[in-house]
């Protein structure tokens, strides 16, 4: 018989990180208020959830592993937003922010999630960073509860 291994939306007992640019600040802090409701809505002790702000998406892969290598966190969620403009700045600081979230989760081996916006304009940013089911941090954050449960299970 296969056995399957899940993780579960039972955030009782784990402890996370927030990484979050104020670049973008009308967007991002949309994203923070969704992440955080998210995991106290699945069990996650507020005292149990520790924000960082970093200036912008850049700096986020560096908060994201200074916090993995100095606590205890089952998970790391990373927020922020990168809105296209008429430059290539856009590309680099977008690949760069996405590959070092990844390379911290993978050097560390705890779930570091991605909820960086990467949009063409602000109408874009705006909704998915909105009140309803569609906020992005919010959906990362569930992510991080389900990811964190996983690695526990493993």
């Amino acid at each position: 018989m296969t056995k399957y291994i899940e993780g579960d939306m039972n955030g009782k007992g784990l402890r996370f990180g927030i990484v979050v640019s104020r670049f973008n600040d009308l967007i991002t802090s949309n994203l923070l208020s969704g992440a955080l409701s998210a995991f106290v809505e699945q069990g996650v002790d507020e005292k149990d959830l520790e924000v960082v702000r970093v200036p912008g998406a850049f700096e986020i892969p560096q908060a994201a592993k200074k916090l993995c290598s100095s606590r205890e966190l089952d998970g790391i969620v990373c927020l922020g937003a990168v809105i296209k403009g008429g430059t290539p700045h856009f590309e680099y600081i977008s690949a760069e922010t996405s590959r070092g979230v990844g390379q911290v989760g993978l050097e560390f081996n705890i779930p570091v999630l991605f909820g960086v916006l990467t949009t063409n304009d602000l109408e874009q940013a705006v909704a998915r960073s909105g009140s309803n089911s569609s906020n992005k941090g919010r959906e990362t954050a569930l992510a991080a509860v389900e990811m964190a449960t996983l690695f526990r299970k493993i």
